[in-house]
């Protein structure tokens, strides 16, 4: 059911149907079928049709306030006429709940009005019939549903919207929990929406009414305080539009100017996140200057400049780089009498409409239908990119915060070696710019040269940057890499990336372990017969053998106990002392065996694996105190492991240093171990006992206990050091 609808009780049915006024008599009717002037009068038949239709099927259900329910389509379908949209959006409108609130199927549109009415009318319908887990899963199911719909027709984010605004203004009735609840979704999900679609004033409107439900004593406060301003400031401001007329009539330009006020919300979130009281925001007021032509914009730019000074750095030109949405205009903010600030907006009539109704503009204006369809276009793909995000999600909740992520307005935008301008959230970093080029730049990433400087990966990016991105083959993304992006792409697709390098590597750890158990059984794994295959398959519930092999390697399930059960099914062989022979590893197996940092253990130490839930094999050294009670707590859990002859990559070791307090003896150290060829991951100093002797805490990485002890032996040698010893065992 929608949100606002109650179902009236049988007595309350018979009531309504006797006392039905005829749709001719009601004066909202009457206003809205006038306002369809735009549609021929055979498409005003069919919406009178539907309106019939939608009246019939909502008969007996009213709304929370005690309204018939059929006030809200209508009030619906009438904010879309207002951005003259076609008949089918229109009847839409007007049936957009009928699916939901009613026994109407979709056929039954479809038959009556023809299936693109009844398409978009599905689309707007939640997904009631099915069992959800939680809200927030029925929530994310439902916008999912809802963005298909929407990259497939334009007219059901609009409906959508329509829908929205109208239910946030009728929410008296409604519970306080749940009118909050709703307000803040709007605010999360569709005001962004409307943004991204330029629809302005829509979103103004959406951001105004959610604050004073979520917060209705601090939008009272505020909106009175304004209206005090607005009384205190009203001769300043007056000054000031006349001295922007006066000077674009000396200029000889013909434009039209208006005032405007901030948007309530707007207002707040300045004030929060700037911690000013409402008397320390100046720019509350700002003033539009609509002009003929671009090269006019210029010219009043210009001459507006020379009128007042304008503020550093606040000058942003939309028109040259318009807004992913679509919006263009050129913002300056002026110093007016007595110092007071104001932001000023310089566009044409076409960009002026374009601001305000966004891509319903392509419906409103005819004249700008090339615009309006290369909007539509781009808005189209914009949809197509959220969809995408949901083919990388682990789950519905994964797909939704990638979603709310890429929702909120770009505001930044960077250069590509080539030219091409990309927009970013604020705070991105190469590595978004990377993703947003392509998932495979992003996957080999490994620095980036910003405005010709080699800088790291993490570099916060700033507007007007160039950057190009540094690629190898053999890079690859890190867990790390998480923490330094802003985009819902970017997230996704390390996501994505981190979770399949991980079931890889976990499925060849997965078979090697189980190759291991099965040898010790006396069977080789690939004289397996396909029947015992199957057997383990049907009972685990897994559909591949290579699923069996990732849940081994992530600890899901135990090598042996599978090994036995694969035997089952045929003669076992005679049982043996016989232990299954150690696992080797060779340290470069990826995400799938980590090493333990509590001991560090390194090729030459002897070690011992322990399988994990979800984190696969991690190793110890057989000496480390961390282990010592799990070890005879759980000893099946632990299986003997071994270094492959020759290693293949280098491991990070700590040293700790005891050395007398001399001048220039820290550098006397890292010179030795620069020497050896060694390289220092990180270096700190003991400071808790200054005297003669300090500590010095070294992080070094090694490729073996060999080469670890050659290191030491040189250190051994600088007078200055007193006593050296590898740092194991400290944290668990």
């Amino acid at each position: 059911m929608n949100t606002l609808a109650e179902t009236a009780r049988p007595a309350e049915v018979a009531a309504a149907e006797n006392t039905c006024p005829h749709p001719e008599d009601d004066p909202a009717y009457q206003v809205f079928i006038d306002s369809l002037s735009y549609l021929p009068p055979e498409e005003l038949q069919i919406v009178r049709d539907a309106y019939l239709f939608s009246e019939q099927a909502h008969r007996g259900q009213f709304r929370l306030s005690g309204e018939a329910y059929i006030t809200h389509p209508l009030a619906v379908a009438g904010a879309i006429a207002e951005w003259q949209m076609d008949v089918e959006g229109v009847v839409a409108a007007l049936l957009h709940d009928v699916m939901e609130d009613t026994t109407v199927g979709k056929s039954e549109i479809a038959e009556r009005f023809g299936k693109p009415v009844a398409d978009l009318v599905d689309g707007l319908s939640k997904l009631d019939k099915i069992e959800f887990q939680s809200h927030e899963e029925a929530q994310a199911e439902n916008f999912r549903k809802m963005l298909m719909a929407m990259a497939r027709d334009l007219r059901v984010v609009l409906i959508k919207l329509a829908d929205r605004h109208h239910n946030l203004q009728t929410m008296a009735a409604v519970r306080a929990d749940k009118r909050r609840r709703i307000a803040r979704e709007t605010l999360e999900i569709y005001a962004p929406i409307a943004s991204r679609l330029g629809l302005n004033k829509l979103f103004q409107e959406l951001q105004d009414l959610s604050f004073q439900l979520i917060y209705p004593m601090r939008a009272r406060v505020l909106a009175r305080a304004l209206k005090a301003a607005r009384g205190n400031r009203r001769e300043l401001l007056s000054r000031i539009l006349e001295g922007i007329k006066g000077k674009l009539r000396d200029t000889g330009i013909d434009a039209q100017v208006f005032g405007r006020e901030k948007s309530l919300y707007s207002i707040y979130r300045k004030m929060l996140e700037k911690r000013l009281s409402f008397s320390q925001v100046l720019d509350v007021y700002g003033f539009r200057v609509v002009v003929t032509d671009v090269p006019t914009a210029y010219l009043a730019l210009g001459s507006l400049h020379a009128l007042y000074k304008p503020v550093p750095g606040k000058f942003k030109d939309y028109i040259a780089i318009p807004k992913p949405n679509g919006y263009q205009s050129l913002h300056t903010t002026l110093i007016g009498p007595h110092g007071t600030p104001f932001e000023l907006q310089i566009r044409t009539a076409a960009m002026d409409n374009v601001a305000q109704e966004g891509i319903a503009s392509h419906w409103l204006y005819k004249d700008g239908e090339s615009f309006g369809a290369e909007l539509q276009q781009k808005t189209t793909k914009w949809f197509h990119s959220l969809l995408d995000l949901q083919s990388t999600a682990g789950d519905t909740s994964e797909f939704f915060e990638h979603v709310k992520v890429d929702l909120f307005p770009h505001e930044i935008y960077v250069f590509t070696p080539k030219g091409k301008i990309i927009a970013l959230p604020r705070g991105a970093t190469p590595i978004d710019l990377a993703y947003a080029v392509h998932t495979d730049i992003g996957n080999h990433s490994v620095a980036a040269q910003i405005n010709f400087t080699l800088m790291p990966l993490a570099t916060e990016l700033t507007n007007g940057d160039r950057v190009d991105v540094v690629t190898a083959a053999d890079a690859h993304p890190s867990v790390a890499w998480l923490a330094h992006v802003k985009t819902g792409r970017a997230r996704s697709k390390i996501r994505h990336y981190l979770k399949t390098a991980h079931n890889d590597e976990s499925t060849a750890l997965g078979e090697k372990m189980l190759d291991q158990e099965l040898r010790a059984l006396g069977v080789v794994a690939s004289e397996l017969p396909v029947s015992s295959w199957k057997s383990v398959l049907r009972d685990s519930g897994n559909k591949l053998i290579k699923e069996v092999y990732t849940d081994i390697g992530l600890g899901f399930r135990i090598a042996g106990v599978v090994a036995r059960r694969l035997l089952a099914r045929e003669e076992a062989p005679q049982p043996t002392d016989k232990r299954p022979a150690s696992l080797i590893i060779r340290g470069t197996e990826g995400m799938a065996v980590q090493f333990a940092p509590c001991c560090q253990p390194i090729p030459g130490d002897p070690i011992i694996g322990s399988i994990w839930k979800g984190k696969g094999l991690v190793i110890h050294t057989h000496d480390c105190p961390a282990i010592r009670k799990a070890r005879t707590a759980k000893p099946t859990k632990w299986i003997d492991v071994e270094w492959e002859p020759e290693p293949g990559k280098l491991f990070s070791v700590r040293l700790r240093i005891m050395v007398q307090n001399t001048l220039g003896v820290l550098g006397r150290i890292a010179t030795e171990i620069s020497n050896s060829g060694t390289n220092i991951e990180h270096v700190n100093m003991d400071e808790k006992h200054p005297g003669l002797y300090t500590t010095l805490h070294f992080t070094v990485q090694v490729g073996s206990r060999t080469s670890l002890a050659r290191l030491m032996r040189g250190l051994r040698r600088i007078p200055e050091v007193a006593r050296i010893s590898r740092d194991q065992g400290l944290t668990a």
